[in-house]
């Protein structure tokens, strides 16, 4: 358990492409570089996909281009198609992600088509990387439950991986996208495709839906995997799972891996003023925990 843990950080990708209101290119810009300065080097910064499907997502290219200065950071970004990858990679994208679900209902209702079909889509995307030399991340949704199909069998999520991981994706991320997975559920599936896959390459993404992220992610440390996606201040969620409070809170796993005694190299107060600058252009306090709690604490103090 005291083994370095990898963090990632959706928080200006999955996070904001979830909330309602709108983020600036120059907000996006400055909540990755603060992100960085607490600490956290790895980041998704954006998604080249449809302005219209997903507007909070536009000019990703700027973002991209606006923190392409900051060293010792890699900075990873969302593309559907071939399209998505030529603009990524005219911006100076050197890491893309693709995604595919594990349900088939998840798939139709998010981007339109069969699991088969998403596959074929980004198959030219994977040769075309490979023979750039970029890096290539797979996403994996519905892993634990699928708000159409129900209960999503540990195999379907195994095939899909060794889908992915054949196809040369070097991290497969296992999204609990609706965030209703429990701990015991969240070890079956890590193990069977950790039976298929070696577990160092395989990362958790898992929402807060329930409340059972920090567990869920407990569970997985002690299946070996190192890898966790989390977004600062929780944010985001999915649009087809009522509720939702979003991502895993970055603030929530540093706090819970820290007193772990695993060291993560983040600052928390900067991740916390990161947190807070996003939550006020968003007009809402942040979902973390420990955001919430450490802002308390600092109201009770300044007051006393």
């Amino acid at each position: 358990m005291s083994d370095q843990i990898q963090l990632v950080e959706m928080g200006p990708r999955d996070g904001l492409q979830n909330e309602k209101t709108p983020v600036s290119v120059e907000a996006r810009i400055a909540f990755v570089v603060a992100l960085v300065a607490a600490g956290l080097n790895t980041v998704e910064v954006g998604a080249f996909v449809s302005p219209k499907a997903i507007p909070q997502m536009a000019s990703s290219d700027h973002v991209l281009r606006g923190v392409s200065h900051i060293k010792g950071a890699e900075f990873h970004v969302l593309v559907p198609n071939e399209k998505g990858y030529d603009a990524a990679r005219a911006a100076g994208a050197e890491v893309v992600s693709v995604f595919a679900a594990a349900s088939e209902g998840f798939s139709r209702a998010n981007i339109n088509c069969s699991v088969a079909e998403s596959i074929e889509r980004f198959k030219p995307v994977l040769a075309r990387a490979k023979a750039d030399g970029v890096k290539v991340r797979g996403y994996i949704s519905c892993v634990l439950g699928c708000p159409f199909d129900g209960e999503i069998k540990p195999k379907a999520v195994a095939d899909l991986a060794v889908t992915l991981w054949d196809l040369g994706c070097y991290e497969i991320s296992l999204g609990d996208t609706i965030g209703v997975g429990t701990p015991l559920k969240a070890k079956e599936m890590l193990r069977a495709v950790g039976s298929e896959l070696p577990i160092g390459n395989l990362a958790m993404h898992f929402h807060d839906t329930y409340g059972q992220a920090l567990a869920n992610l407990y569970a997985g440390m002690e299946e070996g995997v190192r890898v966790i996606d989390a977004a600062a201040g929780g944010l985001g969620g999915c649009p087809y799972a009522p509720g939702a409070t979003g991502n895993v809170a970055t603030e929530d796993v540093v706090y819970m891996l820290e007193g772990m005694g695993v060291k993560t190299g983040i600052d928390m107060d900067r991740l916390l003023a990161a947190t807070n600058e996003m939550a006020g252009l968003l007009g809402r306090p942040p979902v973390s925990r420990v955001a919430s709690a450490l802002n308390a604490k600092r109201r009770r103090l300044g007051n006393s």
